[in-house]
């Protein structure tokens, strides 16, 4: 077992040391060399039959289309912003309703990142608000890292309550325990947002600056936290949706009237633009957002609609497996190889066609971009898209390896060995568990599916509270957006940032810490007083 867990933990150390070492690798040449280095382990180690790797190593280029037309769509989306004068647009109107950068950093950075995360997830969150960030005239690299910084506290509610009631699903658990899981993850959330934000935006401004906006710091701060945490104790799908719209018109109006914020020289005064010119450059983002909420929400009904999964049409492939295209649209490669290995790619409800692709298509005309230029902003944003996927493509071999083996998977190993090395004390590291889990997968809802049940074995078997080592490992997937391999490829590719991954890591991983930090404080004192453990 000891061996195993070397080999298992030793891939992941030594990515992270080619990302953030001197003369660092980008992330496009160090992922492929660890999945192929994890592979080997697979073979010579824990005998995996090639069947099994070829089948995951399939499955991760049909999984790969997920994350790689999410962010072709949102670098699509950007130029065409660019292009068309919506995001110098916004720029000057952001700037007049209050010059400020602290304002600004939280209006977008925060508030409205909140709002989307709630919708979207996937990423989006950074995706839309960092180059709107970048179009107000701050440095890319440091808005990437902010962005990364900032889109945590909403995380665990993201997609409309994924990571808690779908990445908890293959648990078992009741409503009841779900609902406190969500209530104590929200709780906890809460008590980081205090010093978060600050966190992220010390990235940007100095301390100085922080101090003399720190009544409006604060204020939008909790106009996004409270309703989230009060949503929470009866529902699990819209604190983060509910709770960033809130914190985004309360942001706004108290930015608007000056509330809590220094006064700043407003070097756009000059430049003011019209209301039908701010709502002509408002159109394409609005229209994000309707086309996120209306499609996430499932009473409306679209959600089913999307992700239906009946079969519509069928075709074996040959050795490689059935190919399947449901009636909505997701197409799905079947039992690969003859394994019981699947994937499926979801066209209508990953947010890639939908909001972003159909969204550009709609606002050209609107705009006027000639076809010259449309087809400039399509052919820029193919080319932009070529790294971040070779990137990505060694991302997903190395998760889908790592997860092989079921009870026996590299993961498994290395979440159980760091259960009983700690013990009755996992309630001080639950949540670095969650955030190994984000690191590798990209995701939170991927961290709860992967060690949710390793964190329930250890639980009952150090009789700690079931629900709240559950809630730590969903804060700890959050957390673990910060330092995200995936969320740091889509970043940087948007705000077109080249070779930084590992400069990043070295910043966000400290916000990550002190994140786990305060979640361990949370769980030892204050959760206690507030429930019945």
């Amino acid at each position: 077992m000891t061996l195993s867990f070397i080999l298992s933990v030793f891939p992941i150390i030594l990515l992270i040391y080619l990302m953030v070492k001197r003369n660092a690798l980008p992330s496009y040449v160090a992922l492929p060399w660890i999945a192929t280095l994890v592979m080997g382990v697979h073979l010579l180690h824990f005998n995996t039959d090639i069947v099994t790797i070829s089948a995951n190593v399939t499955a991760a280029i049909v999984a790969v289309q997920t994350p790689i037309t999410v962010i072709f769509g949102a670098i699509l989306f950007n130029k065409f912003s660019e292009v068309s004068g919506a995001t110098d647009t916004m720029r000057k109107w952001l700037g007049n309703i209050n010059p400020n950068p602290v304002a600004q950093l939280m209006i977008i950075g925060w508030a409205f990142a909140f709002m989307i995360e709630g919708a979207s997830g996937f990423g989006t969150p950074a995706a839309i608000a960092a180059p709107i960030l970048m179009g107000l005239g701050f440095n890319p690299l440091k808005v990437a890292m902010l962005a990364l910084v900032m889109n945590s506290v909403p995380v665990s509610f993201g997609a409309v309550g994924t990571p808690t009631w779908f990445g908890f699903g293959p648990l078992k658990l009741d409503s009841k325990s779900i609902l406190e899981i969500g209530s104590m993850t929200a709780f906890i959330h809460s008590i980081a947002a205090l010093v978060i934000p600050l966190m992220a935006l010390r990235i940007m401004v100095t301390w100085k600056e922080i101090r003399q906006n720190i009544v409006f710091i604060y204020i939008s701060v909790f106009s996004c936290v409270i309703p989230y945490f009060l949503i929470a104790q009866f529902n699990y799908e819209f604190p983060s949706l509910v709770g960033g719209a809130i914190g985004l018109f309360i942001s706004v109006f108290v930015a608007n009237k000056g509330i809590g914020l220094a006064k700043v020289e407003n070097k756009l005064d000059n430049n003011a633009v019209s209301a039908g010119q701010v709502a002509k450059a408002l159109l394409p983002t609005g229209l994000l957002i309707l086309f996120l909420i209306v499609t996430r929400i499932p009473e409306l009904g679209l959600k089913g609609l999307m992700n239906n999964k009946d079969v519509w049409f069928s075709t074996a492939l040959g050795s490689l497996g059935t190919f399947e295209v449901s009636k909505g649209l997701i197409f799905s490669l079947k039992n690969i190889f003859g394994s019981e290995v699947s994937e499926s790619y979801k066209l209508l409800y990953v947010p890639a066609l939908i909001p972003f692709v159909i969204t550009v298509l709609i606002s050209l005309p609107l705009f006027g971009v000639n076809f010259s230029r449309t087809k400039g902003i399509f052919s820029t944003s193919l080319s932009q898209v070529k790294n971040p996927f070779i990137a990505l493509m060694g991302a997903l071999v190395m998760v889908n390896l790592m997860l092989v083996g079921g009870e026996h998977s590299m993961v498994k190993i290395i979440g159980r060995t760091f259960a009983e090395v700690t013990g009755s004390d996992w309630t001080i590291f639950s949540s670095f568990l969650g955030a190994v889990g984000a690191f590798f997968s990209g995701s939170n809802t991927v961290s709860n599916l992967t060690f949710g049940s390793v964190q329930l074995s250890t639980a009952e078997t150090t009789g700690l509270s079931v629900t709240l080592i559950l809630a730590l490992q969903s804060v700890g997937g959050a957390m673990g957006n910060m330092v995200c391999i995936n969320n740091i490829v889509a970043v940087s590719s948007v705000l077109n940032i080249q070779n930084k991954e590992g400069t990043i890591i070295k910043t966000t991983i400290v916000p990550m810490v002190v994140y786990g930090i305060i979640a361990a404080l949370c769980a030892s004192f204050l959760i206690p007083l507030f429930y019945a453990l």
